[in-house]
């Protein structure tokens, strides 16, 4: 008896284009044994499913603990300024609000509504690290345990990046509101790095990732001792630029750009993971394209905080590279979240054609820098011999319907919402069908006692 599961879907996104129908068989693993637009000649047991399936999304930027504020920040009493820097307070307030337990089940939500929306690995942006009054837990690595110990729960990858936070601004020591981010010194960093290293070795389903911060959170020698002494062979990440006022009190205070200064003072090259990047100058951003480094857009939370518009035609038509995030999860889904990146440089260009054949780059591009982001160098959508991770769209939703196999790309990008997901597979498994979770009755019982509790 066979112990390959087989799939046959109306069309399976490849490198190349559309594979349609398409059959896919997966091992016990969920490793992919078989991929053809024909059935085995062997008798199979295979299970039709009426969509069409492209591979899972990385979410390459997430602050897990915010997913308890969204849209709670958002009433603006007559006369009143707020940006990103009032938004910044409550965030704090939020922050020093979870204990272990509430983190967990706060991801633990968060990670499942991703899955939801078609996200299949997140690259958790961890710097929640101490208890409510800045004391390290007896594990350093309590939180980030947590964290993936929620993935491991809600069924999604994870890599695991313990963020290095030292600094309340450029040469300014941390505020009490910031006690539970901070490491003091590289080395306190570095045994917090090692300890969620040991964390995440015990998990097939998590990877790891190291970080600073930003330039204004660590001191200018610190990034760079940071990256030289650190590991060698996983992505590192850090937010860069995202603010006018940050890019301001960089020139003030290191007399260079935020951007200048990484490209300056570090190697940067495939391994670097800079998020939002949203103010460059022209050079900047023909020196980061160049640098083949990846930039990390959020553009929901980008959005939503009034950042600014990233240059995305002007980086893309110089080969710059870039993946998707969501950041403090204001927004989810990734089809809507790549929308905003093409609509926005449309407001500001006034031209429609942001990129050459939309869709399919928008899509590559997110993936593959999505996958190095995440640690994943492999470039192939789907192949023999790899996990079979994947979102799946309705075939008989209307507009989906009645597309050809040409369009079918650009129409699930730039017309579908949640309500056409037909389901999340990962690991050869559905975690997500008929837009239910499998364990969602749970998750969100925990979900909604914790807010319950913060809230009273």
């Amino acid at each position: 008896m066979s112990t390959v599961k087989y799939f046959q879907f109306n069309g399976l996104l490849l490198n190349d284009g559309w594979l349609a129908p398409a059959y896919i068989g997966v091992d016990g693993r969920g490793v992919i044994q078989y991929i053809a637009d024909q059935k085995p000649i062997q008798p199979v047991s295979v299970e039709a499913v009426n969509g069409f399936a492209i591979p899972g999304f990385q979410n390459a930027h997430s602050h897990a603990f915010q997913y308890a504020m969204a849209g709670m920040a958002e009433r603006h009493p007559p006369g009143s300024t707020d940006d990103f820097w009032s938004w910044r307070e409550a965030m704090y307030h939020c922050a020093l609000s979870l204990d272990p337990d509430q983190v967990e089940k706060v991801a633990a939500m968060l990670y499942a509504e991703m899955l939801r929306k078609g996200y299949t690995h997140v690259a958790e942006f961890h710097y929640l690290h101490h208890d409510k009054d800045g004391k390290p837990y007896a594990n350093l690595a309590e939180m980030g345990e947590r964290l993936v110990a929620a993935a491991k729960t809600a069924g999604i990858k994870i890599t695991l990046i313990p963020v290095f936070y030292q600094k309340g601004g450029f040469g300014k020591e941390p505020q009490p509101r910031q006690r539970r981010f901070i490491s003091s010194t590289t080395d306190e960093y570095f045994h917090l790095l090692d300890d969620s290293a040991a964390i995440v070795a015990h998990h097939t389903h998590a990877r790891l990732g190291f970080s600073v911060h930003s330039l204004r959170a660590v001191d200018a020698a610190d990034i760079i001792s940071t990256f030289n002494n650190g590991p060698r062979d996983i992505p590192f990440h850090l937010h860069a630029a995202e603010q006018l006022k940050e890019v301001e009190d960089c020139v003030a205070y290191l007399k260079q750009r935020p951007v200048e200064w990484l490209l300056n003072n570090l190697p940067v090259d495939s391994r670097f993971h800079i998020v939002h990047c949203t103010h460059l100058n022209d050079d900047e951003i023909k020196r980061l394209a160049e640098s083949k480094a990846n930039a990390v857009l959020c553009p929901g939370t980008e959005g939503n905080l009034g950042d600014g518009i990233f240059r995305l035609t002007t980086y893309a038509a110089q080969g710059g590279l870039w993946s998707i995030g969501t950041d403090s999860h204001i927004s989810l889904n990734p089809l809507e979240d790549l929308r905003w990146l093409d609509y926005a440089q449309r407001f500001t260009t006034h031209k429609r054609n942001t990129l050459d054949d939309g869709a399919r780059v928008l899509i590559q591009k997110t993936l593959h820098s999505g996958r190095a982001a995440m640690g994943n160098l492999n470039q192939k959508y789907f192949g023999l011999g790899e996990q079979f991770d994947a979102v799946v769209y309705n075939a008989k939703s209307p507009l989906l319907a009645q597309a050809s196999i040409a369009d079918m790309l650009s129409v699930i990008l730039y017309t579908s919402d949640s309500s056409d997901l037909l389901g999340t597979i990962v690991d050869g498994k559905w975690i997500v069908k008929n837009q239910v979770h499998v364990r969602s009755e749970k998750i969100t019982a925990g979900f909604l006692s914790t807010l319950k509790r913060l809230q009273s």
